[in-house]
């Protein structure tokens, strides 16, 4: 039985809990959130102990932790946990820089545990029928749609961090290349971090591919299209639709074919995956290098200046002559 504590009690750490509370093989020791609310939610949700201070929970023995807290506390915590020989699995994104990230894969390394990153659309069933599609095809360029409504809750970072870095992770997974060239474009309308971003990349295998995501959309969408040289693939994350269009021919006719997605619930299978790489010592689904490099990705689209407008730029609209 592994003993397991989930460290954050708000949404994301109180569905860490109720996943693992449900698992078999796992003793769910205890959720850990400084403010008072947020434990009795957590206890009221899955019925586990709560605790006020990270301490309480090393101090019952866990084995293993999620972290679910903000973003900013991610380096604190990681290290106080792998110093004591816990394994960690740290939602996205790992930490709020570059080098704080490198830390925690560092001490992870030097101690020996388990450091999984929690981007939890790898395991996404129609990300995976995608990721098989394009299995040992070609791919040309990548489009990803991932736009929603202004999230309720209130965040210290923009659209780039909080949704494209999922998808600066898929198409590092899909293409099973490194992002070399970023061109940005990003604007604030109602936030005061941008809350527009369209992303352009060209990864070291030659695929192009773009991102599009935003907060202003009055609902979600999560939509992937995949051109290959041998066909073309279009999923819905949401409704776990995936569809393949192959056998091009001349006269431009081609075939269709809906895949086979399955229902796994997508934390529940990263957290499985997690627990049994703490269990095997194998190599986490989601190497703590692989969330530093996208991390890192995402901060050069916030950091990376915007090309200056052209000259000839009309402002207003056109007059008509004539």
């Amino acid at each position: 039985m592994l003993r397991v504590g989930v460290i954050g009690a708000g949404i994301m750490g109180s569905n860490h809990a109720r996943v693992l509370a449900g698992l078999p093989g796992i003793v769910l020791v205890g959720i850990v959130d400084p403010l008072p609310a947020h434990r009795t939610r957590a206890t009221e949700l899955v019925g586990c102990r709560t605790f006020a201070a990270l301490d309480e929970l090393i101090a019952e023995e866990v084995d293993a932790v999620t972290i679910a807290a903000p973003t900013h506390l991610h380096h604190e915590i990681a290290l106080a946990c792998i110093a004591r020989n816990i394994h960690v699995l740290v939602e996205k994104p790992i930490a709020s820089s570059v080098q704080e990230g490198r830390d925690i894969v560092a001490a992870a390394r030097r101690a020996g545990v388990t450091l999984m990153v929690g981007h939890v659309e790898r395991f996404n069933p129609a990300v995976a029928a995608i990721k098989a599609a394009i299995s040992g095809e070609d791919i040309l360029s990548i489009a990803i749609t991932r736009v929603g409504p202004f999230p309720p809750r209130m965040s210290n970072v923009g659209v780039v961090i909080d949704l494209a870095v999922h998808d600066i992770d898929l198409i590092r997974w899909f293409t099973e290349s490194d992002i070399i060239d970023v061109q940005p474009q990003l604007s604030s309308t109602v936030a005061e971090r941008e809350d527009i971003a369209l992303l352009q990349f060209r990864t070291a295998s030659g695929v192009l591919a773009h991102i599009n995501t935003n907060w202003l959309t009055p609902f979600k969408a999560r939509n992937v299209t995949i051109a290959t040289r041998g066909k073309y693939v279009m999923g819905d994350l949401l409704t776990r639709q995936v569809t393949e269009c192959f056998g091009f021919k001349p006269d431009g006719s081609y075939s269709m074919r809906h895949l086979p997605v399955g229902h796994d619930e997508p934390l529940r299978a990263e957290l499985i995956a997690y627990l049994d790489t703490v269990r095997t010592g194998g190599v986490p689904a989601v190497t703590g290098d692989e969330g530093v490099a996208s991390l890192e990705i995402a901060i050069r689209c916030l950091e990376t200046p915007a090309k200056p407008v052209a000259a000839s730029a009309r402002k207003g609209p056109r007059r008509v002559v004539g």
